[in-house]
């Protein structure tokens, strides 16, 4: 979990500028993002040894909200406006933020951290079958329903299905899928009701993060009350969850998707369950059976292989410039708090993900003269998502 997206490109604009390179290698920084959203299940998981899990996950937004609030503050730019755009934000705050972030946090009270990153990362399987359903142009194919089958087929492996779900707490393990359901349910939302957005995806982010702190802060008096103790370790864990797990991962995603795309940049989705694997066995030192890790294989296996496209030689032909950035970063995954999978105007009929830019307007030719043909904006959302959901 993938951040919404200002990214229309203009009818009259013949060819775009290119992405803005960072000074950092897109290869560190790919290797920051699998770490820090490895890690923020085992970060979740302390910080419940001294808070409540609301206060953990109002913790975590407000110090995520902070860190975009900077960064929207230095490149001056103004939060969204207007009551229709709030609105969509509430319920978008709810779905991507204030939900799943919740329900992992209660679910890691009973189960391992490592089991609650495997359970996220089915989030992209679930994305898809809900597509399917819901969205008319994403179309049934041979190679999505195999991938659809091979992923829960390792998510049965990983319950342990042939020993009737022994050995796992059922309460935790399906407060963690549902949370990975939240995701691709919110990036449907925000496809049909923010698509086109004329807001850079930072604000709409900022605003969401924002809206989410203001639903936790109502909530978690009501349910959790207040902390009697700020215990070092945990609160440490709750902040770095949210200042470089939220805030600044998703700041780093922008970039990454501007500059490699969100194909390349959503594989990050792969490695966040190992890399929270090898975390809770060798620093939180728990233990797993042998259906933990090869489920989560096949898990992964299957989200990938629902996700894939065949390439053609004719598409190969057809395929448009790369997307750019315009107006403002993008994001690729679930993992930024306006994630979602937008596809429709880009490569292989794609819509950049998360704040992902419009591809260069296509052309028509009548009685020879070309026409500009305007591209409709991205959905505000990840490209992922559809990849995994925000972390």
């Amino acid at each position: 979990m993938t951040t919404a997206a200002r990214a229309a490109a203009a009818p009259s604009a013949a060819l775009p500028a290119a992405p803005r390179r960072s000074r950092v290698d897109w290869r560190l920084r790919f290797a920051f993002l699998s770490v820090v959203w490895g890690f923020s299940f085992l970060l979740t998981k302390v910080g419940t040894h001294g808070f409540a899990p609301f206060q953990v996950t109002l913790g975590r937004l407000v110090f995520g909200t902070a860190v975009l609030a900077v960064a929207l503050a230095v490149r001056r730019e103004g939060l969204p406006r207007g009551r229709r755009t709030w609105l969509h934000l509430t319920v978008s705050a709810f779905l991507l933020n204030a939900l799943p972030f919740s329900l992992f946090a209660y679910s890691q009270e009973t189960i391992p951290s490592a089991l609650a990153a495997i359970c996220n990362a089915t989030s992209p399987l679930w994305g898809m079958a809900l597509s399917l359903v819901a969205l008319s142009e994403d179309r049934p194919t041979r190679r999505r329903v195999a991938g659809l089958g091979i992923g829960f087929l390792g998510v049965l492996t990983v319950l342990g299905a042939w020993q009737g779900f022994s050995g796992i707490a059922p309460g935790g393990t399906a407060m963690a899928l549902l949370a990975s359901l939240s995701y691709p349910v919110g990036w449907i939302y925000i496809r049909r009701t923010l698509a086109g957005s004329s807001y850079s995806p930072l604000s709409l982010t900022t605003g969401q993060l924002t809206i989410a702190t203001v639903q936790l802060a109502v909530v978690t008096p009501l349910f959790a009350g207040f902390p009697t103790s700020f215990p070092v370790v945990p609160l440490l864990s709750v902040a770095a969850l949210g200042a470089l797990a939220t805030g600044l991962a998703m700041l780093v995603q922008y970039g990454l998707v501007a500059e490699i795309g969100p194909t390349t940049a959503q594989m990050v989705t792969y490695f966040t369950p190992v890399i929270a694997t090898v975390a809770g066995v060798t620093v939180l030192g728990e233990h797993l059976s042998w259906s933990t890790p090869v489920g989560a294989v096949v898990i992964i296996a299957g989200a990938a292989l629902s996700q894939s496209r065949p390439r053609t030689r004719a598409r190969a032909r057809a395929r448009p410039a790369p997307p750019v950035a315009q107006g403002g970063p993008v994001a690729p995954s679930a993992r930024g708090p306006l994630s979602a999978q937008a596809r429709g105007a880009g490569v292989d009929g794609e819509v950049p993900a998360a704040g992902a830019s419009a591809p260069a307007p296509a052309r028509t030719v009548a009685a020879g003269r070309a026409e500009p043909v305007p591209v409709r904006a991205p959905a505000p959302g990840c490209a992922a998502s559809d990849g995994p959901g925000e972390i």
